[in-house]
C-alpha cells in the first residue's frame, strides 16, 4: 500500500510539472509587450497582468481601492487607457490619498471608468477613426463621459473633458479581454 501511495505521489508531481511546462512553454510563445518590467500576457486578463507592472502600482491600488477588480477582469472586451505611476504623480498633492480613501470610492471609480472605453479598439483602429473624423474621434467611456482622440504627430494624444491631454506611450497591450494603451497623464472627466 504504501508503494502504491508513493507511486501516486510521483506520477501526480510528474503530471504537475509537465502542465506547468506546458503552460510555461505555452505562454512563451505569445507575442508579449513589456510594460513596467514585466511581460504582458494576451492570454491573461488586464487586472493580472497590470499587477505585475511596476509602473502601475498606483492604478492596481485605485482600481483595488475602489472595487474594480472583478469587472476588469470579465470577459468585456475592455480598452483601458492606463495611467502610469509618474501620470499619477502630476496630479496636485494629495489628490491620490485622498481619492484612495473608502469614502470616495465613487468618485474614484468615476475617475478610473473614464479611462476604459467598452470594446476593443487597437492602435490602427484609433489612427482610421481619427483620419475618417477628419482629425479627432470622439470615444464614450464606460463612465459616460467623452474622450477625444487625435494625432499629434505620430503619437495618439487623448483629450478628456477638461482640455487635459495624455499621450500613448505604449500601444496595443493585447490581453484576453481588450487592449491596454499606457498613458502618460491621468484623464478627469
Amino acid at each position: 500500500m504504501k508503494k502504491i501511495k508513493t507511486l501516486l505521489v510521483v506520477a501526480t508531481a510528474a503530471l504537475l510539472t509537465q502542465i506547468s511546462f506546458a503552460q510555461t512553454k505555452s505562454m512563451s510563445k505569445e507575442k508579449t509587450v513589456m510594460v513596467g518590467g514585466a511581460a504582458m500576457y494576451p492570454s491573461k486578463d488586464i487586472v493580472t497582468n497590470a499587477v505585475n507592472s511596476k509602473d502601475h502600482t498606483t492604478l492596481v491600488a485605485a482600481v483595488k481601492a475602489a472595487g474594480l477588480v472583478e469587472t476588469l477582469q470579465s470577459a468585456g472586451p475592455f480598452t483601458v487607457f492606463a495611467p502610469t505611476n509618474e501620470a499619477f504623480d502630476l496630479l496636485p498633492a494629495g489628490t491620490v490619498t485622498t481619492l484612495l480613501e473608502p469614502k470616495n470610492k465613487e468618485m474614484l471609480a468615476g475617475i478610473l471608468t473614464y479611462h476604459v472605453v467598452a470594446g476593443k479598439v487597437s492602435a490602427a483602429d484609433l489612427v482610421k477613426m481619427i483620419k475618417e473624423g477628419n482629425g479627432m474621434a470622439t470615444l464614450l467611456t464606460v463612465a459616460g463621459g467623452k474622450l477625444t482622440a487625435m494625432m499629434a504627430g505620430k503619437k495618439i494624444a487623448i483629450k478628456d473633458e477638461k482640455g487635459g491631454v495624455a499621450y500613448v506611450t505604449i500601444a496595443d497591450v493585447n490581453q484576453s479581454n481588450g487592449v491596454i494603451h499606457v498613458i502618460d497623464h491621468v484623464l478627469l472627466p
